[in-house]
């Protein structure tokens, strides 16, 4: 089972869904969200922080490195921002924050072809996610560099 939870970001108009793998870390390891819109005005720390396309995530590192160390037992060190969210560990539930919505959205007309023509629903549904992939790589999405 892994916990999923939510956070406001500091300036409080947009929201996340986080993913935490295998409840290694808890909630609390996120201490901060900063919306592209709230984001201009903080000082990246790469100590704790880490940047995705405009969003940062500030990381409770003391307690990041406490939880990884004793149920992961890695080396201190080795706990870094990029480690916890490119593993999972505290990372977006989706591609991005707001990635559900819009692939509803995206997917509309290719979703009316399962009923007329499965096959062709087959090859339009394959053909768009790969071309979401890469317009997300493209753009950029930290996620998305992975797929």
């Amino acid at each position: 089972m892994c916990l999923e939870i939510r956070k406001t970001c500091r300036c409080g108009s947009r929201n996340a869904q986080f993913h935490m793998r295998d409840n290694i870390l808890s909630q609390e390891v996120i201490a901060e969200l900063y919306c592209p819109e709230c984001s201009g005005s903080v000082t990246m720390d790469p100590e704790t922080m880490i940047n995705d396309n405009g969003w940062i995530i500030e990381y409770d590192m003391d307690l990041a490195r406490f939880l990884v160390v004793s149920k992961l037992m890695m080396a201190p060190e080795e706990v870094c921002p990029e480690y916890i969210f490119d593993s999972g560990y505290a990372t977006w539930q989706e591609m991005y924050p707001g990635e559900q919505q819009d692939v509803l959205e995206e997917r509309q007309e290719i979703m009316a072809l399962l009923k007329k023509d499965p096959g062709r629903y087959l090859q339009e549904i394959s053909r768009w996610n790969i071309a979401r992939i890469e317009r997300l790589k493209t753009d950029g999405w930290r996620k998305a560099q992975a797929a």
